[in-house]
């Protein structure tokens, strides 16, 4: 029964990843705010959602079930990782078009807790990475303490111009994104194409392809909006 049940979050976990895989894009290329932009990036949100729920279940399982030689043992601990990464990204991604307009800074227990349960998650999964000897927990995780950072950073402050929620929906959803193709270039990569041995350091070529492209977006978009701090009031 439980194999059973495991095989199914298994193939929920692929087709979800599957599909915000093949997604992603699409809201980045289109209109912001059309019609196309909002229904496919909610089905993308609800995919990576659903992508970190599996992902999760499928590492507690692995890590305290089916544990079998110290290698899949840390691949459950990049599992843990990924659902983290994927569900913080996803979770902010969306919150700060809610708290669009505030003014001061921001201090939902929630928002809050999530960002650092990300840097939490990140740092013990370095520590295990080095434990285990494994590149892809070494360093991998410095994405997730950047991200983490960035998200309490920009809570914890108040907004410097009126655009401040579309850099970070984009750039946590981009994150978000990297997640994705991360986890496709570990595990379904090499599966796909029958591959038993690939360089690791090619698993971290989706942060080095996208993590350029966020800043190349806050360039864009800052020069499209002519960007200006918002001037504090006297009191």
């Amino acid at each position: 029964m439980a194999m059973l049940l495991f095989s199914i979050i298994l193939t929920i976990h692929i087709i979800a990843g599957f599909s915000a895989l093949t997604i992603f894009w699409i809201p980045l290329v289109t209109k912001k705010g059309g019609n196309i932009h909002r229904k496919v990036g909610w089905f993308y949100v609800t995919a990576m959602y659903t992508v970190a729920a599996t992902a999760l279940y499928l590492g507690i399982y692995r890590i305290f079930f089916d544990y079998t030689a110290p290698e899949a043992r840390a691949f459950s601990f990049f599992l843990l990782f990924i659902a983290t990464l994927s569900a913080a990204t996803a979770w902010m991604g969306i919150r700060v078009l809610r708290f669009k307009r505030r003014t001061e800074k921001h201090r939902n227990l929630y928002d809050l807790g999530i960002s650092s349960l990300l840097i939490f998650m990140s740092v013990i999964t370095m520590v295990f990475g080095w434990m285990y000897e494994f590149p892809l927990l070494q360093y991998f995780p410095i994405l997730g303490i950047i991200l983490g950072g960035g998200q309490l950073f920009y809570w914890l402050t108040p907004p410097q111009h009126k655009m401040h929620w579309y850099f970070e929906h984009y750039g946590n959803l981009i994150g978000c994104s990297i997640a994705t193709l991360t986890a496709f270039t570990v595990f379904g990569a090499p599966r796909l194409l029958n591959i038993s041995n690939i360089n690791i350091w090619l698993w971290f070529l989706p942060t080095a392809l996208l993590t350029p492209l966020i800043y190349l977006f806050n360039w864009h978009y800052r020069k499209k909006f002519k960007i200006k701090k918002v001037k504090k009031q006297s009191a």
